[in-house]
């Protein structure tokens, strides 16, 4: 700074000696004097406007307080104090002690804000920890602007301690857009680009790594550009689909995640009322696209080829929306559909849409189009479908099934609430007993990785402070992230976690049966305390073994203000997967 300085001081004095008035006489002294003086009122002006300049930190909070991304999740180290300090009054800061937490906070609680969330990690050993959240978040099509710190740019050549090499191929394939930004200037850019390409459908992570030394350098503010986040199909091709459905005998749908995820689902519910549609939930759905309490609502879609050919086989039409057609877990031989069945889909993910086995794909945001399609069917009649035969609740046995507690669960618990699940063992019992009601209160992780749920309840509750959230998770996925409580502790949050403890993997265990494989290792999981580390972080924790006594205790941890964990024992008594 100090050479720069004395270039500078040589530059403008002889750039004003040039100016100096030849003819009249001064001297030698008291020109210097003057040029000296000249000289420090440009070079202090200079000085102040630099001083005035933002920096990249103060220009990355002004643009994240612009887009009401003001609560920021993560788990962070020593690369990331420099943007930590001095933290801003009107922004919140969410610690996890996991960075799998972190991200899997921050997704739950994007889905319900409808904005994109900000996570803030650790250099490769973080984003690295949080890998199986950044997949479920990919998955589940949520939009995130995760961060990671990185080693100083000076420290480059040496490969430092803490050094992220080839810092963006790490989250690669599972972030939409990933950047190193090449200068310290470029960062505010690099954020508010990302921020733009996470809300765009299909939305997704995206992934900024910021060297540590960044945050103290001057920037230019970027301000929020405004975008269109909508595409619409063009009528032409809605107009097809309008026709099919009015020529068809016996249409039916299949609602994905998408339609959820983009407010369409009053305008789904109003087009197969117009239809007399029967509707299928697609195979894995990780939202509730569709109320499972409507007359036309026929079930769910299994992941297996041959099982949807089968429950699809009395339609002619069907019509996908917001989904893949189709998501399969294990393999089965023929086609997706049975011989003469016709198949559109309607979808904003151009990846589900060139995967599609079979139809006619549209690329389209759902809500306008589904509209348009309902005043087209304006004035035609069909039967409505008949309702379809709900189980039975199941008896209150001794052990407790994992449905008789499911069932107590859907006739006690808020009707507001807004359930979280993982509990892969029970998923087929939740569908049976568990009807969800209204869409945006269902969420699961896409995924399939375990470890979401838990900590996804906590930027639930966080997102909806005024709603219970009730989190029904499996032992096996719950000691994945128990750590999570920590925060949900802190944070004081209006959760009822809900373990169904059959004491094993026994998502494992099924499969196994399924897929005809034996000798495989024990999947048990004996003799995990999980009402005694929800006390250790700060939570409730209570364990029910009797029939008798859940009910009292779902009705005093609804009750509760702060989080409580009921570890319910069950039976292990192996489910219908598919």
């Amino acid at each position: 700074m100090d050479a720069v300085r004395r270039r500078d001081r040589s530059n403008t004095r002889r750039r004003l000696s040039r100016r100096a008035n030849p003819t009249r006489p001064r001297g030698i002294a008291r020109i210097a004097a003057e040029l000296d003086a000249e000289l420090d009122r440009i070079i202090g002006k200079r000085n102040e406007a630099v001083s005035a300049a933002p920096t990249v930190r103060e220009s990355v909070f002004a643009f994240l307080r612009e887009a009401g991304a003001t609560t920021v999740f993560g788990n962070p180290g020593s690369t990331e104090l420099r943007f930590l300090r001095d933290w801003p009054d009107d922004f919140r800061y969410v610690v996890a002690l996991h960075e799998g937490c972190s991200v899997a906070m921050a997704d739950a609680y994007a889905q319900l804000t409808r904005n994109a969330a900000v996570v803030n990690l650790h250099s490769a050993g973080g984003l690295g920890n949080a890998m199986g959240s950044v997949f479920s978040a990919y998955r589940n099509q949520t939009p995130l602007v995760i961060t990671a710190g990185q080693q100083s740019r000076a420290m480059f050549p040496s490969i430092p301690f803490l050094f992220a090499q080839d810092a963006t191929t790490l989250p690669q394939p599972y972030v939409k857009w990933s950047c190193e930004p090449a200068r310290a200037e470029d960062v505010p850019a690099a954020i508010a680009r990302a921020y733009s390409i996470a809300l765009q459908p299909p939305y997704g992570p995206t992934f900024v790594s910021i060297p540590e030394g960044d945050w103290d350098r001057p920037a230019e503010h970027v301000s929020l550009r405004k975008q269109e986040a909508s595409f619409r199909a063009p009528s032409a091709a809605v107009a097809r689909v309008a026709e099919a459905l009015e020529r068809c005998a016996r249409p039916v749908f299949v609602v994905g995640p998408g339609v959820d995820r983009d407010d369409a689902s009053a305008a789904t519910v109003a087009l197969a009322e117009r239809a007399g549609a029967s509707v299928f939930v697609s195979p894995l759905s990780s939202r509730c696209s569709f109320p499972e309490r409507h007359p036309n609502f026929a079930g769910f879609l299994p992941p297996v080829r041959t099982g949807i050919v089968e429950l699809l086989r009395p339609f002619d039409l069907v019509l996908v929306l917001g989904a893949p057609v189709f998501t399969y877990h294990v393999p089965s031989p023929g086609p997706p559909v049975a011989a003469g069945t016709e198949v559109f889909q309607l979808t904003d993910d151009p990846a589900a849409a060139s995967a599609a086995l079979a139809g006619t794909s549209i690329l389209t945001t759902l809500r306008e189009p589904l509209e348009e399609l309902a005043q087209r069917l304006a004035g035609f009649v069909r039967r409505e479908p008949p309702a379809p035969r709900r189980p039975v609740g199941p008896p209150a046995t001794q052990p407790l099934s994992g449905a008789a507690v499911l069932a107590t669960l859907a006739r006690t618990m808020p009707r507001d609430a807004i359930v979280v699940e993982e509990a892969p063992s029970h998923r087929s019992a939740l569908h049976d007993h568990l009807p969800i009601a209204q869409p945006g209160t269902f969420f699961a992780a896409a995924s399939g990785s375990l470890g979401w749920a838990l900590p996804a309840a906590i930027g639930a509750a966080l997102a909806r402070p005024s709603q219970r959230i009730v989190a029904i998770l499996g032992d096996g996925s719950s000691s994945y992230a128990i750590a999570g409580l920590w925060t949900a502790a802190r944070f004081a949050l209006a959760i009822t976690f809900v373990i169904l403890n059959n004491r094993a993997y026994a998502a494992m265990d099924q499969f196994s049966r399924y897929l005809g494989l034996g000798g495989t290792p024990s999947f048990d999981l004996e003799g995990i305390d999980f009402a005694g580390a929800a006390t250790a972080f700060g939570c409730r924790g209570a364990r029910v073994e009797r029939a008798e006594d859940l009910e009292a205790a779902l009705a005093a941890s609804f009750a509760d203000p702060l989080p409580t964990l009921l570890d319910v024992r069950v039976d292990d008594e192996p489910a219908v997967i598919y």
